[in-house]
């Protein structure tokens, strides 16, 4: 699995568990709601310092954006525009 695909397998991993709507994470992170939907979904890549923020936000250390999750491990991954 390629960094982009576990990182944002895991953003959206971490919100579902902390019940988070793309809103309230984006409230709590300080950043727009459809940036949130586009990280999710694999069609923009966060720079450290947004890590940082949705990492303080999901009360989450950055690291946990980098794990590759285990077989079976938190749903289906994050759809992507264009696959079918």
């Amino acid at each position: 699995m390629k960094a982009g695909a576990v990182v944002a397998r895991n953003i959206r991993r971490l919100r579902v568990a902390r019940e988070l709507s793309q809103e309230m994470l984006a409230v709590d992170a300080g950043i727009d709601r459809t940036y949130v939907s586009r990280l999710e979904r694999r069609l923009e890549n966060p720079s450290v310092a947004v890590l940082e923020k949705l990492a303080r936000a999901l009360s989450s250390n950055i690291e946990e954006f980098f794990t590759t999750p285990r077989a079976g491990e938190g749903g289906a991954p994050p759809r992507v525009e264009g696959e079918t």
